[in-house]
């Protein structure tokens, strides 16, 4: 298997992707443990997958209802013209909305798919309204309420 810069992962590196795919809060004891490995090799290991940008990072997952943001839902976006430094700009101004907990560059009918959390439905307008139509490149919206989200396996299990 390759990586995005083109290198070799060996059946290793691989392995240990699987494990913190799975669950990225091992520690590196456990996760040596789990391979076989010194704690030293795979902490390197970890180390060298990171810098050759295989793991992009580590990230804590909010429950966002938990927190008061009960509704989610997909707001489709499509353009009415797309130049590349209005669509550059589009994409960073959605990315820079306060709910916004994803955003998807997309082809097809849509342009975006813009994945938000709010506190109720008003919020979700104010979104709509207040951070998205607002600008000029873009033609039309369209929000689908999302009921429940999981994730899914990944590429690697």
């Amino acid at each position: 298997m390759k990586s995005q810069g083109g290198e070799l992962l060996d059946d290793t590196d691989v392995r240990i992707l699987r494990l913190l795919q799975l669950d990225g809060d091992l520690t590196n004891r456990a996760l040596a443990g789990r391979l076989g490995l010194a704690e030293s090799t795979c902490a390197h290991r970890v180390r060298m997958l990171r810098a050759r940008g295989v793991i992009r990072g580590s990230q804590v997952r909010l429950n966002e209802a938990a927190l008061g943001y009960p509704i989610q839902a997909l707001i489709r976006v499509r353009l009415g013209s797309h130049s590349a430094s209005r669509v550059r700009d589009l994409f960073d101004a959605l990315c820079a909305i306060p709910s916004a907990l994803r955003v998807f560059h997309v082809a097809g009918v849509d342009d975006f798919l813009v994945h938000v959390a709010v506190r109720d439905p008003e919020a979700l307008r104010d979104v709509v309204l207040e951070h998205i139509t607002v600008h000029p490149v873009v033609r039309a919206t369209e929000t689908q309420l999302l009921f429940e989200v999981r994730d899914g396996q990944g590429p690697l299990i």
